[in-house]
């Protein structure tokens, strides 16, 4: 269950990511500024993390690179020892950059062939048997599932309906069972319930989820989710994280307490500081040449 719970959340999040990404898109296809943003929201923490693991474990030039330029989850796979769950950045570096190539070549209406690409890449998961896996083409419909949800509500948002405040518990339950190895084939639709659980939590989540998603404990854990995501793999393959399985749920409050106070100091000292260096280059214009 451990392992359907762990999927269901990056299901999620490449789907968060997906549609905040094409939201964004949409309303200012500036490529430079996304990649401004992007890139200096990602890799400060993913590099300091990962030059940390090179270092630790005595990696070989072709894994340090492979890893820095974020294709260590294509076969061969590359993954450091501790950084196996950043393969997920990879997968999301590699979405921006071909976004951005996307749009950069045909315009705004160049997200128009988003949801054939998420179709697609599902289509190919079926035909090579891909229930889960890592490499992009395999793994990609989960965010290109949440870009095509951005298309909808774009174009369908602003309609008035009355959807029933349970749905959005309902898909997620769904979402969770195709995450789970035993519902096998169910598994291929899991970026589609994934993209449905957030489109119903827009549009009909009850009061309570909204209260619960706008507390300020809700938005602290938002705010350093991403360190908490980089710290608890990496923490997680040291002696924080070593024994049986008694030894290891005795060490888990110890664990989650080094976690956040690690993502804490992470996000204010390091993360912030360059996402707002990047903003300051973002409002930067070349001067106009002259004479």
């Amino acid at each position: 269950m451990n392992g359907a719970v762990a999927a269901t959340g990056m299901a999620l999040f490449f789907t968060l990511s997906g549609f905040l990404i094409t939201q964004f898109l949409l309303h200012r296809p500036d490529v430079r500024a996304f990649l401004i943003r992007r890139l200096f929201r990602i890799l400060p923490l993913a590099w300091a993390a990962m030059l940390a693991l090179v270092v630790a474990t005595r990696a070989d030039a072709t894994t340090a690179l492979a890893n820095v330029l974020f294709f260590s989850n294509l076969p061969p796979t590359r993954l450091l020892h501790g950084g196996e769950h950043l393969w997920s950045l990879c997968v999301e570096v590699q979405f921006y950059l071909g976004i951005a190539l996307l749009v950069a070549a045909c315009g705004v209406r160049g997200l128009r062939v988003l949801p054939v690409l998420c179709v697609g890449v599902t289509v190919v998961r079926i035909l090579q048997g891909a229930v889960m896996s890592i490499y992009t083409w395999q793994r990609v419909d989960e965010i290109l599932a949440g870009a095509t949800l951005a298309l909808l509500h774009a174009r369908y948002g602003g309609r008035e309906r009355a959807w029933p405040q349970w749905l959005p518990l309902l898909l997620l339950a769904a979402t969770i069972a195709s995450a789970h190895d035993a519902t096998g084939a169910f598994g291929y639709l899991r970026p589609y319930f994934a993209a449905a659980t957030v489109g119903a939590s827009i549009v009909a989540a009850p009061a309570w989820m909204q209260r619960l998603f706008g507390s300020r404990p809700a938005r602290y854990i938002a705010e350093i989710s991403y360190a908490l995501y980089v710290f608890h793999g990496m923490l997680s393959a040291t002696w924080l994280g070593s024994g049986d399985k008694v030894v290891r749920y005795a060490k888990r409050p110890l664990l989650f307490a080094v976690t956040f106070a690690a993502a804490h100091l992470s996000t204010t000292r390091l993360e912030q500081p360059m996402i707002d260096l990047g903003k300051r280059l973002e409002r930067r214009r070349a001067p106009v040449a002259t004479g």
